[in-house]
This record gives C-alpha cells, sequence and structure tokens, in this order.
C-alpha cells in the first residue's frame, strides 16, 4: 500500500508533528513499508492458532510465601548509623 503526500501531511497534522518537504517525502516511503508489510502479515494461515494476548507462555516466577525465622531485630539494627526504641532513625524527609 502506497500512501499519498496528502495521507503522510494527515497523519502528521494527527500526531501534531511539523515536517519539512523533505521529512515527508522520506516518511511516505517509511509508513508505506511498514503498511506494506502488515499487509504481508494478513497473508499467514492462521487456522489453529489459538489467540493470545502474550507471545511467550506466563508463569509466576515467584517463590512460594513460605513463613520463616525473621533476622533478630539486634542483629538487624548492628550497623544503624542511629536507633530508637528497636527501629531506625532516619533524617525527616518533609518538614511537618
Amino acid at each position: 500500500m502506497t500512501l499519498s503526500r496528502e495521507d503522510v501531511t494527515k497523519i502528521a497534522h494527527l500526531a501534531r508533528l511539523a515536517l519539512t518537504d523533505e521529512e515527508l517525502t522520506h516518511y511516505q516511503g517509511q509508513l508505506s513499508a511498514v503498511l506494506d508489510y502488515a499487509a504481508r502479515l494478513n497473508e499467514l494461515d492462521l487456522t489453529g492458532v489459538p489467540p493470545s494476548t502474550h507471545a511467550a507462555g506466563r508463569r509466576n516466577v515467584l517463590r512460594e510465601d513460605v513463613i520463616a525465622p525473621s533476622l533478630a531485630s539486634d542483629d538487624a539494627l548492628f550497623n544503624a548509623a542511629a536507633a530508637a526504641d528497636g527501629q531506625f532513625l532516619i533524617q525527616s524527609v518533609l518538614d511537618a
């Protein structure tokens, strides 16, 4: 499918692009090539191919949520710059 110069001008207007005459000519060829390739995809025989939402199968790659002992508070705070009441002390991000 070959796009006319008017088609490319209309597409550029819809995309809010200000194109020079050289750019219009350049993009006319490129957009026509893209549409030709898309038209070739319509020639594929897809009978028996189920529709899908992803190119590859999706699966959960996260581990199972297993309850395990956690780090002791004293060990977690061992290298903390400042701590109080079993918590890290940090500089205030927002002035209150």
